[in-house]
């Protein structure tokens, strides 16, 4: 493939509006991370998924942990097993050789692949800001050093850099200045239309509606903290289809069943029952 030529136009079971496609070839042909914002659900971190069947890249993906230090994203350092290696002398590896007892981490993984890839960095909210700041120096400057040994890890290929936050916290301004940023926005109805025709094609176009219509009036209960998104609509589509007693009607009659795959919080699914109950 001419990676000089890449156009990302969406995947096979992700489904992207035009201005979502075009910041995303924007950002790799100017060698940009992208950051994505956006309630959970809305296709974050499928959009790397999507990035990377599309252009034929492997996937490397960073959950970022609240605790995690920087380091830890770019290699680690095994001493423990050195440890182990020198104590009990039977491993094939020479303890006195450091760089045998060195792991890459995953950003370390993408900069020393052979091949192109698309890197995501999930959640990148949870970190502090001095990770955030010195991840993207790192980004920037494609390489980092492993100190132990003295070296430099130079990236063979740039990855395309996808980093999704769930806007739970403020990112830094320097940070928000060295990416391109979209918001993705919840679907509307037409979109999740589509989403669904591309989940389910022969799905009854009846069915899809009421199951629509209904999904956008659960979302639209008060006090509920995680609203049904994009991911519990297609599960619960998946659970009616396989339930032999559902009834399309009762869905009209303000019927729901399956809450439990829609509301994943308790007390969400009992403000929820709560409310369809008082509707009837």
């Amino acid at each position: 493939m001419n990676q000089e030529n890449l156009s990302f136009r969406g995947g096979s079971k992700y489904v992207l509006d035009d201005e979502l496609a075009k910041i995303v070839n924007v950002s790799m042909a100017l060698e940009m991370p992208l950051l994505l914002k956006g309630e959970p659900g809305t296709g974050k971190t499928m959009l790397a998924h999507a990035i990377a069947e599309s252009l034929q890249m492997p996937l490397i993906v960073l959950n970022v942990k609240s605790s995690m230090k920087l380091v830890e994203a770019l290699y680690q350092y095994d001493t423990l097993t050195r440890l182990n290696d020198s104590r009990f002398g039977d491993s094939r590896r020479n303890v006195s050789n450091i760089e045998e007892y060195i792991r890459m981490g995953k950003i370390g993984q993408a900069f020393v692949s052979e091949v192109r890839t698309v890197l995501l960095i999930d959640e990148i909210d949870k970190a502090d800001s001095d990770f955030q700041d010195d991840m993207l120096d790192v980004l920037d400057q494609m390489q980092f050093d492993i100190i132990e040994i003295d070296k430099t890890i130079t990236a063979r290929n740039r990855p395309v850099i996808v980093i999704t936050s769930n806007a739970k916290k403020d990112l830094s301004d320097p940070f928000l200045g060295r990416c391109n940023f979209h918001h993705i926005a919840f679907p509307d109805v037409g979109l999740m239309r589509l989403i669904v025709d591309v989940h389910f094609p022969n799905l009854d176009k009846e069915l899809s509606e009421a199951c629509i219509e209904a999904f956008y009036r659960l979302r639209d209960l008060k006090g509920i903290e995680k609203k049904p998104a994009t991911r519990e609509l297609i599960n619960w589509i998946r659970a009616l289809k396989t339930d032999s007693h559902f009834q399309m009607k009762s869905l009209s009659r303000g019927n729901t069943p399956h809450m439990g795959i829609l509301f994943k919080k308790s007390a969400d699914l009992t403000a929820a029952t709560q409310q369809i109950a008082r509707m009837r």
